[in-house]
């Protein structure tokens, strides 16, 4: 008779250079259910599912893994995988030069006569996409597709083998609301035809809409285990952070000042001489946070890009900065200026990962750190650890490799390096994609003392409720278009939807 639990791990430990960090984490997932492990950055769950999919071998963690009631010990990846354990990692692992069908049999190709059969691997591509109600072309290439096409084919490929559990990590951080609507139903099928799901997501939300049951994580310690009737989202927040939280985000009177940053009749043209940004004009304030709202493709990354000069593309009008006319045409040049962005992908534009947090930290602000050519090292060492303490970084020390922190202290790694260059107005696009609720609030504290000191802060965020609690102004884009401005006291989620998704014939 088979248990009612398709996986278990008993007293799992794991640690780094010495450092215990799984501390004996049992969990139990029941067959067919979708499981849900929440935690804050840093509290053990990648770790765990790491040694789940096979990616640390047993030898190199302790403890008892248990699939279908036999005691398991992979030593590599495909042995997970023939376990029938798949993980769909965050960073999607497919070749952009590929075709779809060819990821998707990648290192499980099917042979005729001794020869790719191509046509065979394309049926069963579109096969495995007509059962989730999917329009995907087998023979794209992967490059040509849209993240959440990407998503969707990552899902394919393993689907290909004879999944007994799929590992979902962070599946919708770079979706749109329908893509996101679409994993969700196809999340809903695997179960409905007896596949266990995984799920690992800072969004909320998502894990009580989705989940069977939730297990919380803290600091490599099991909290918790339950059906998700029997959470709240301030119930499971409490059991993150191991305390109440009653503001979800700081309290603050802003005090405006000069106008810091004017913006005038933005227009912008991709490589592909699509209009991305349409003869936008906004102005910012010394010691505001404008918030910058709207739909994935409204716009809002190609606005701030252009003012920071880092847009690929052709770029008209004007800016300038306290009063003075500007010309940006490189971060550099926006740097020297007294104006810095925190990008929205930290780890593929924001961060150099193989490098520690002495170097990510300083390498924008060399300038104010080198006498006759010469980097000042006690004078860098002092000003990185400055940026450490104001922003709460979490490191054993200064020297670690940015890679090895949480998705939660990369973050602050990068609003410190471009803190460091003093900036007169910050702009931080999807600051807090990937960070949980707890690193998510310091993050919050630390802009509003950056606003507070007099910094003009322009924030881009597609969560609603991180708008609406952050921004003073809130302006709201559409097809590269604004089409609405609103205050802190008038905004409200539907107001914000309303100018978001406005008709042209509104406009």
């Amino acid at each position: 008779m088979k248990s009612d639990n398709v996986l278990e791990l008993w007293n799992i430990r794991k640690e780094f250079s010495g450092v215990e960090v799984l501390h004996g984490i049992d969990l139990c997932v029941r067959r067919g259910c979708v499981h849900s492990l929440v935690g804050e950055n840093g509290a053990g769950k990648s770790t765990l599912m790491k040694i789940l999919s096979g990616f640390y071998p047993y030898g190199e963690y302790s403890g008892e893994l248990v699939i279908d009631g036999q005691a398991v010990r992979f030593s590599d990846i495909r042995m997970a995988e023939e376990a029938g354990i798949e993980i769909i990692s965050q960073e999607l692992e497919l070749v952009g030069q590929l075709t779809v069908f060819e990821n998707i049999f990648l290192g499980k190709e099917l042979v005729k006569n001794g020869i790719l059969d191509s046509n065979q691997m394309i049926c069963r591509s579109r096969e495995i996409f007509e059962r989730f109600g999917l329009d995907i072309n087998p023979a794209m290439p992967v490059e040509s597709l849209g993240i959440g096409q990407q998503q969707m084919v990552a899902i394919a490929k393993a689907l290909l083998g004879e999944s007994k559990v799929l590992i979902f990590d962070e599946p919708t951080a770079a979706l749109t609301e329908a893509e996101a609507d679409k994993l969700f139903d196809i999340i809903a099928g695997l179960r409905a035809k007896g596949i266990t799901c995984i799920y690992i997501s800072h969004r909320l939300g998502e894990v009580l809409r989705l989940s069977d049951d939730i297990t919380v994580i803290r600091d490599g310690n099991t909290i918790v285990t339950d059906t998700k009737d029997n959470f709240t989202e301030d119930g499971l927040i409490s059991c993150m952070v191991g305390r109440t939280m009653e503001n979800r985000f700081p309290k603050s009177e802003c005090v405006c000042g000069e106008v810091m940053l004017r913006v005038r009749d933005m227009t912008a043209y991709n490589v592909r001489g699509k209009c991305v940004v349409d003869h936008v004009s906004f102005e910012a304030h010394a010691g505001e946070v404008v918030g910058i709202a709207g739909l994935m493709g409204s716009g809002r990354t190609e606005l701030v890009s252009c003012i920071f000069g880092a847009f690929e593309g052709t770029v008209k009008g004007s800016i300038e900065l306290a009063g003075e006319p500007v010309s940006i045409r490189t971060p550099a040049d926006a740097i020297r200026r007294g104006l810095g962005m925190v990008v929205e992908d930290r780890k593929s534009e924001g961060l150099a990962l193989c490098l520690d947090l002495i170097h990510n930290i300083s390498m924008a602000s060399l300038d104010k750190l080198t006498s006759f050519g010469v980097v000042n090292a006690q004078k860098e060492v002092g000003q990185v650890q400055e940026m450490i303490r104001k922003l709460s970084v979490r490191a054993s020390r200064l020297t670690l490799p940015v890679e090895r922190l949480s998705g939660g202290n990369q973050q602050k790694v990068s609003v410190a390096r471009m803190l460091a260059t003093g900036p007169k107005v910050l702009i931080l696009d999807e600051p807090t994609r990937g960070v949980d609720v707890g690193a998510k609030y310091e993050l919050y504290v630390a802009i509003k003392e950056l606003a507070k000191a007099g910094v003009t802060i322009v924030m881009v965020s597609s969560e609603l409720p991180e708008i609406l609690g952050m921004a003073d102004r809130i302006l709201v884009m559409k097809g590269g278009r604004m089409t609405g401005e609103l205050s802190r006291e008038e905004a409200t989620q539907e107001k914000i939807m309303y100018y978001a998704t406005l008709e042209e014939e509104r406009q």
